[in-house]
């Protein structure tokens, strides 16, 4: 009780002393020309962002809008037309077309990716199957050796091109895989990550764009999320294909709130972003998958540069400061498994 006592005496003495009347009247003259003006300063900079903000959702809001609206679709703001299979020249006139996995221990959907790549409606003879595999367990690599080995004994130009390092990581991969002499008579190169799933038309939606518009650099599609089977080949491509493929493979979009909120932020991101960058300014980042590029505007550009974690935004500011054009088809859909 004595220290109990000793405690509250000594507060009241402070409290009324000249010294706590001092420490307030410093406070008070901190706060009036100190903390009030930056706070005041910081609310005046929260409503001009908030403005700027609100200005760029209306923009975005009316591209969009006016696209939908209008039917301002890539097929009508380019060239496209189809591939024709009756051509006289048969198989060769079609571009040779390299289709890049790039691998890492992904034992879960190296099959998927790999089958869906493999199963891609285009003539076997114009069509190279290129899986990176950087993956250190040799079971999985392993494994992933005897899956390109079955695709091939179907007649499928697949390689199973391993790395003895990491270096670059994805960058480094996709940059490895074009060194390579048997790439060299390929234009086109569409990238795919071990867990994306393109439907068979894909090349032949993407394609016409870079064939017909010589100032193209990339074709951009957009990901896709939900439960419907992942690849289902139907016999409209059996003209190309030799095998039969069905997967039904269910993505987690619904699995927990943090995949929910994933899925959402994408959408709005290949909905609006995407959308009007493409439209408005011909550019927009590289998502890094589920894409088609020119390979002489990688080359002109300079390459995968792999000092960098966003090679894929790199590549396209690159590009694009080339004078490419990068296009993005809304309608075009990879699924992805999240």
């Amino acid at each position: 009780m004595a220290g109990i006592s000793n405690k509250a005496l000594a507060a009241e003495w402070l409290l009324g002393s000249p010294a706590a009347e001092e420490i307030g009247r410093l406070w008070r003259i901190l706060r009036a020309s100190f903390i009030v003006p930056l706070l005041r300063i910081s609310l005046y900079v929260c409503l001009v962002m908030s403005t700027m903000l609100l200005i760029e959702w209306l923009y975005i809001g009316g591209v969009v809008l006016y696209v939908k609206m209008f039917g301002r679709k890539p097929e009508r703001r380019y060239k496209w037309e189809a591939a024709e299979d009756g051509s006289e020249m048969g198989s060769a006139a079609f571009p040779m077309v390299l289709v890049q996995i790039p691998l890492f221990n992904e034992k879960e959907v190296y099959k998927l990716s790999i089958g869906a790549a493999c199963s891609l409606s285009w003539p076997a003879d114009r069509l190279l199957i290129q899986v990176v595999d950087g993956s250190t367990d040799i079971l999985i690599k392993d494994l992933v050796e005897k899956e390109c080995m079955n695709w091939a004994s179907q007649g499928i130009n697949i390689i199973h091109q391993t790395r003895e390092t990491r270096g670059g990581y994805k960058a480094g991969a996709l940059k490895e895989g074009l060194n390579y002499d048997y790439v060299k008579e390929c234009e086109y190169v569409a990238i795919f990550d071990a867990d994306f799933q393109p439907e068979p038309d894909f090349l032949r939606r993407a394609l016409p764009f870079l064939i017909h518009n010589q100032d193209i650099a990339l074709v951009q599609a957009r990901w896709r999320f939900g439960n419907q089977p992942s690849l289902i080949f139907t016999g409209k491509f059996s003209m190309f294909l030799k095998h039969e493929v069905s997967y039904d493979f269910a993505v987690n979009a619904d699995e927990c709130l943090l995949t929910r909120l994933e899925e959402m932020s994408l959408d709005y991101h290949f909905t609006a972003e995407q959308e009007v960058g493409s439209t408005v300014h011909a550019f927009f980042g590289f998502n890094g998958s589920a894409g088609i590029w020119r390979i002489a505007a990688i080359n002109e550009a300079g390459g995968w540069d792999d000092r960098t974690t966003a090679e894929d935004m790199d590549l396209a500011v690159r590009a694009a400061l080339k004078g490419w054009k990068l296009v993005y088809v809304r309608d075009l859909e990879v699924r992805l498994i999240m």
